[in-house]
């Protein structure tokens, strides 16, 4: 079981940014993720890394270029660096990991293990 505790969430007019951050168990072949959801969506994909290599990094086409996902494993933290906040990356969002390696499709389905999320408001 990975423990898996979010922070760093909060209310962003648009434009700005904000970094979330993960606390992770220590791990090895795990892809970890974000992913966020709004009320009636499904969970969407938004940044996954992987433990072992972190060169396979895979991002949701929404945030491509505008988020930055990132690891310290000292610290056995994950990152997701938000720049040039939209109103509709409004949601909860949601730290996920899993044994193996990432794909790029980013698929919640394929995440056994959550956090408890962190809300991200973007207002215009």
């Amino acid at each position: 079981q990975v423990q898996l505790v979010e922070s760093g969430g909060g209310s962003v007019q648009a434009g700005g940014s904000l970094r979330l951050s993960c606390v992770t168990s220590k791990v090895r072949n795990h892809c970890l993720g974000w992913f966020r959801q709004v009320p009636g969506k499904e969970r969407e994909g938004v940044a996954t890394i992987y433990t072992d290599n972190e060169r396979y990094k895979y991002y949701g086409d929404s945030v491509k270029g505008r988020f930055t996902i990132s690891r310290d494993s000292e610290k056995n933290t994950v990152y997701l660096q938000m720049n040039s906040l939209k109103p509709e990356d409004t949601g909860m969002y949601y730290c996920a990991a899993e044994l193996g390696y990432c794909y790029s499709f980013l698929r919640s389905g394929d995440f056994t293990q959550w956090g408890q999320g962190t809300q991200v408001t973007v207002s215009s």
